[in-house]
């Protein structure tokens, strides 16, 4: 009874001092924790996959795959994951069932090594200690952690394998387990992420990694069971036989003679750096893989030394990534710079979505190898042509067609500006071929351009000899009135960016757009009459929302006339309708309003929704007319600052109050707030009516229109017709 209680205290005190210093593994134990916790208390959730023994604490990632998962009680769940299995409940580490209780009530005496290898059910490895003379050693004085194969473990062993073990149970069955031990005990969270530890055998080393998502392997073996702790160390349950490791990833591609074409000369660039310490996963294609490549491949790039070493890093990650640590749609940066997705298919692995390794986890001591039935290419291993996929084939296709290719050879540097496919529409597509032509070379720009080299105004040469123009936003980047989509690349010989729609350089200037496009006179006469007609012709990037002849109905001609004749008020209306820099549609942050600050020193409001824009709240029927010194934006309406509208004033009243004084204002007026002591104006907006009666305002200091109060007069003064801004 004594005994007991010292095994509980020392269990107990080996939990509490574990949960001070907690690992993620220590983290999925607590998750399967929580899973289980209407089975009762200290009952752990595993998972089980369907057809074999092995059990597993679920990670703390979630995969992403479909399938059935149900449970042993009563009710059914569909999850996301990998394939079938069932979720079975067992006492967590270092509890034991009481009979007619719930759960797991108990703790749980603690044994030996050798005897909690019988009490966690590795009854095989108990069986083969027994036999190979461990067992003495294991039962006796010191502390050891052992990572114990699971029965099922050794049941999947190759038989020649397990045949010469038990043929000599002395030497290399006694071997092969010291090589699963270690000296002193070390729980879960003293197993650190690419930690190196010496085994009882031959002092060789057992490679360790730790991962986020509270996977522990050993040489890529998962620990399954952990932490079952021993009166004379501690047994981790794993799910394979490990073997001793003496070669590094240099050494294991030498020896093997269907990695050559990958190891020479292609990865002759890397070999040093696989035979030095360090942390590895390198995904190594098969000679047939490389038989399989597109024909005149492998010549073109031979002489290349840069696409060679990106051909070869791309299969490389500076991590060391276990099969059973790989989680569904992980990415991984590579060695070359560019990411890989990691992730698996039931129980084989997929790399960018494709099932394509043959044998997976050939550990070495720097790292492991996965060998893989196809060689990976990045994107910089490419000419650019082999960039262009499904998504912009109609531009690929037409390029081919109409004899652009040419332009386009691996030794010339070139930029595609490739449009989506729904940039081809119908009309497009019934143009004359030369017209084709034409717009497909605004697409395709001499040099390599980089998205990250991009800058506003910068210039682009096509090759047809035309520049055109960069404008870089908070949210966008776009060339003239066509912006990109996500997806740059980068090729060997050139870079490939998505656009929206196609390209449409501009031609000519403001002025002469809105000259040749024949709904803008009224504008166009205004400008001249507030001498800003050279403001449309000048050199520059302006945005100018202009309004149509259709925007001025409610105006006279006698009122447009007097309008023009007030060439402060004139110049204050339209150079509220220009901006500094070019704003077009695709540049404009959509959601929420974008200010766009004007030359009249007033903002605009402007919402960008779906494919068309709305400013100070109205609608622009017509947008992004580019020109050679900005973009045009057409509206229907007349812009005024402060979303204010323009009156006619008809007459002003003037009413004398005694103890006042009074300051004269011009009825051209753009302040917001009057700034006078008091005065008195009539103001009459509807000149159609007959017969007005005029309104009295009374406005005081700081005051704005819209607080006026209403009065009536008897006295007024008639004067001229004016416009003014209320």
């Amino acid at each position: 009874m004594k005994l007991v209680f010292v095994a509980v205290l020392a269990l107990c005190t080996l939990i509490s001092v574990d949960r001070v210093d907690s690992s993620a593994y220590d983290k999925i134990v607590t998750h399967s924790r929580i899973r289980a916790r209407l089975q009762g208390p200290n009952v752990c959730a595993m998972q089980q996959v369907m057809g074999t023994k092995k059990r597993k604490y679920f990670s703390t990632f979630l995969h992403t795959h479909t399938h059935t998962h149900t449970h042993t009680h009563t009710h059914t769940h569909t999850h996301t994951h990998t394939h079938t299995h069932t979720e079975p409940f067992l006492c967590c580490p270092g509890y034991m069932k009481l009979e007619g209780m719930k759960g797991c009530p108990a703790v749980a005496p603690i044994d030996h090594v050798y005897g909690t290898l019988g009490l966690v059910k590795a009854r095989t490895t108990q069986k083969y200690s027994a036999l190979s003379k461990l067992r003495e050693e294991i039962e006796g004085k010191g502390s050891f952690t052992m990572f114990s194969p699971s029965d099922e473990a050794w049941d999947l062993l190759d038989p020649e394998v397990l045949g010469a073990l038990v043929s000599n149970v002395n030497i290399e069955l006694y071997n092969a387990l010291h090589y699963h031990m270690v000296n002193h005990r070390m729980l879960t969270k003293d197993l650190k992420n690419d930690m190196s530890i010496t085994s009882m055998y031959n002092n060789q080393g057992l490679y360790i990694n730790h991962y986020s998502n509270g996977i522990v392997t050993v040489n890529c073996a998962r620990i399954i069971h952990g932490n079952q702790v021993a009166t004379n160390g501690v047994v981790h349950v794993i799910d394979r036989v490990i073997t001793n490791v003496v070669n590094t990833i240099q050494d294991a591609l030498g020896v093997d003679d269907n990695l050559s074409s990958f190891s020479v000369p292609l990865a002759s660039g890397v070999m040093e750096k696989l035979g030095q310490p360090g942390h590895f996963t390198l995904f190594a294609p098969t000679d047939d893989a490389f038989k399989n490549l597109e024909a005149g491949f492998l010549e073109r790039i031979m002489g290349d030394n840069a696409v060679i070493a990106a051909l070869v890093n791309y299969h490389l990650l500076n991590s060391v990534q276990c099969s059973e640590a790989i989680m569904a749609g992980s990415v991984h940066e590579t060695a070359e710079g560019s990411t890989v997705e990691i992730g698996c298919d039931g129980d084989s692995l997929t790399v960018n979505g494709i099932k394509m390794v043959l044998k997976k986890d050939i550990v070495a001591t720097n790292g492991v190898i996965h060998l893989i039935d196809r060689v990976l290419i990045p994107d910089s291993a490419k000419e650019v042509m082999e960039l262009v996929d499904e998504s912009q084939s109609t531009f690929r296709d037409m390029v081919s067609e109409l004899g652009l290719s040419a332009a386009m050879k691996p030794e010339t540097e070139y930029t595609l500006l490739a449009p989506l496919n729904p940039a081809f529409s119908d009309e497009v597509m019934s143009l004359d071929q030369s017209l084709l032509k034409v717009i497909l070379e605004n697409h395709i720009l001499k040099q390599k351009h980089k998205l990250s080299e991009l800058y506003n105004g910068q210039l682009l040469e096509t090759v047809a000899g035309k520049r055109i123009r960069v404008f870089i936003y908070r949210t966008a980047v776009c060339i003239e009135n066509s912006c990109m989509v996500r997806g740059s690349k980068e090729g060997s010989n050139g870079a490939l960016h998505l656009m929206r729609s196609l390209i449409k350089p501009a031609q000519t200037t403001i002025y002469k757009v809105l000259m040749a496009d024949g709904r803008f006179n009224i504008f166009l006469s205004l400008m001249k009459s507030a001498g800003l007609t050279e403001l449309l012709k000048q050199e520059g990037s302006y945005t100018v929302f202009a309004p149509t002849d259709e925007a001025f109905d409610g105006l006279t001609e006698r009122d447009i006339t007097l309008l023009a004749s007030d060439v402060n008020a004139l110049r204050t209306i339209l150079l509220y309708h220009f901006s500094n820099g070019v704003f077009i549609n695709g540049g404009l942050e959509g959601g929420v309003t974008n200010l766009l600050k004007t030359i009249q020193g007033h903002s605009l409001q402007v919402l960008s929704v779906n494919k068309s824009i709305q400013v100070n709240s109205l609608d622009v029927p017509d947008i992004d007319l580019m020109a050679t010194n900005g973009v045009i934006h057409v509206v229907k309406n007349i812009l005024y600052p402060g979303g204010e509208c323009v009156c006619v004033c008809v007459c002003v009243c003037v009413c004398y109050v005694s103890g006042f004084s009074y300051t004269k204002i011009p009825l051209t007026f753009i302040s917001k707030f009057i700034l006078t002591v008091f005065i008195i104006v009539v103001v009459d907006c509807s000149e159609h009516r007959r017969n007005t009666s005029f309104c009295l305002f009374v406005l005081q200091r700081g005051q704005s229109p819209r607080q006026l109060t209403s009065k009536r007069t008897h006295t007024w003064i008639q004067v001229n017709r004016c416009l003014c801004l209320i």
